[in-house]
C-alpha cells in the first residue's frame, strides 16, 4: 500500500497534474546518485535530484498477484555522474533503487514511492545504457535452502569449505599481453589447470581493485585466460594476486585440497533416471 500526503492525493485527483519522476541510486559504497525527469533540479528530503534529459524510465505497471514487476531505466553515458567505466567496474552492481513521484510545482506536498528494488542487469551500448530494476517480488523467485547436487554447493574458502585462501594465494606480474582477457606471466611455474576457476585480483594498473575469474591456466605457455575481458587495458608490469580454483567435484576436493570431510556435494546420490526406474 502506498502512502502519500493529503495535499499530494488532492493534486493527483485533479484534472491537471504537474508530476515528475525521481530516481535515487544508492551504491554499495554509500554514494548516492539522484536524477529527475523534470527539466530543473529538484531538492527534496535532503537529496538533490539532477535534471537529466537523457534519463528515461519505462512505464510503471503494478499488477495483482506475485508476478515480478520490473522496471527499466534508459540513460546516456554522457554525464560525469554515471560513466561507462563506473558501470564496467561494477560500482553499480546491486545498487538500491528508489523511484518516487512528486509535484514539482509544490514539493512541500512530499513524494509517493512508486518502486523500491535493486539494479539487475545493465546493458551498455556505445553511448547509452539500459538498467533493469528488480523489485521486491524478485526476492520471491530466489531459491531458499540448499540444493542436493553431485557437485559441492560451497564456495572455495567460505566458512563451510574451510580452506585458507590466503595460504593458497600467490602474486605475479604481467610480462606479455595478448588481449584484455589473455596475458602471460613468465614467472609462474604452476602446472596446467591449477588456476582454472580461480579468482585473479589486480593490485596495480588501470584495473587495480578489480577481480575476474580465471577460465584456464596453461602452465606450458605460462598464459592466463580470463572468463571475461577486463574493463580497462592490461599493461605489462601490472601486478595481481591469484589463487587456485575448484571445479566443485569430489575428486578435486580430495586430491587437490585434501578437504574431503568438508565436501558439500552428494556425488553418490543416484540421478533422477535411476530413482524413477522400476522392474520390467
Amino acid at each position: 500500500m502506498k502512502t502519500l500526503s493529503t495535499a499530494l492525493q488532492s493534486h493527483l485527483s485533479g484534472e491537471l497534474t504537474t508530476l515528475a519522476y525521481l530516481v535515487k541510486l544508492t551504491r554499495a559504497d554509500g554514494i548516492i546518485k539522484a536524477f529527475t525527469t523534470h527539466d530543473q533540479n529538484i531538492t527534496i528530503a535532503g537529496a538533490t535530484y539532477l535534471a537529466d534529459g537523457a534519463l528515461t524510465p519505462s512505464a510503471i505497471e503494478t499488477r495483482a498477484g506475485l508476478a515480478v514487476d520490473n522496471l527499466e531505466i534508459t540513460g546516456m553515458l554522457d554525464s560525469a555522474d554515471i560513466t561507462d567505466a563506473d558501470i564496467a567496474n561494477g560500482l553499480y552492481d546491486d545498487a538500491r533503487v528508489d523511484v518516487y513521484a512528486c509535484n514539482w510545482a509544490d514539493i512541500t506536498q512530499g513524494v509517493m514511492q512508486l518502486r523500491r528494488g535493486w539494479l539487475g542487469q545493465v546493458t551498455r551500448a556505445t553511448t547509452s545504457y539500459v538498467a533493469e530494476l528488480r523489485g521486491l517480488h524478485d526476492l520471491l523467485q530466489r531459491p531458499v535452502g540448499d540444493y542436493y547436487t553431485p557437485e559441492c554447493r560451497f564456495d572455495l574458502g567460505d566458512t563451510n569449505c574451510g580452506i585458507n585462501i590466503a595460504a593458497q594465494t600467490v602474486t605475479g606480474s604481467v610480462t606479455a599481453i595478448i588481449d584484455n582477457a589473455n596475458f602471460t606471466d613468465n614467472a609462474q611455474s604452476a602446472a596446467t589447470g591449477v588456476y582454472n576457476y580461480g579468482k585473479l585480483t589486480w593490485q596495480t594498473g588501470l584495473n587495480a581493485g578489480q577481480s575476474m575469474e580465471v577460465k584456464t591456466w596453461d602452465g606450458a605457455l605460462q598464459n592466463f585466460t580470463l572468463w571475461l575481458p577486463m574493463p580497462s587495458a592490461i599493461q605489462v608490469g601490472d601486478t595481481y594476486m591469484v589463487y587456485p580454483g575448484c571445479d566443485k567435484r569430489f575428486t578435486t576436493c580430495q586430491s587437490t585440497f585434501s578437504n574431503a570431510p568438508n565436501f558439500g556435494g552428494f556425488p553418490y546420490i543416484p540421478g533422477v533416471g535411476n530413482i524413477l526406474q522400476y522392474p520390467t
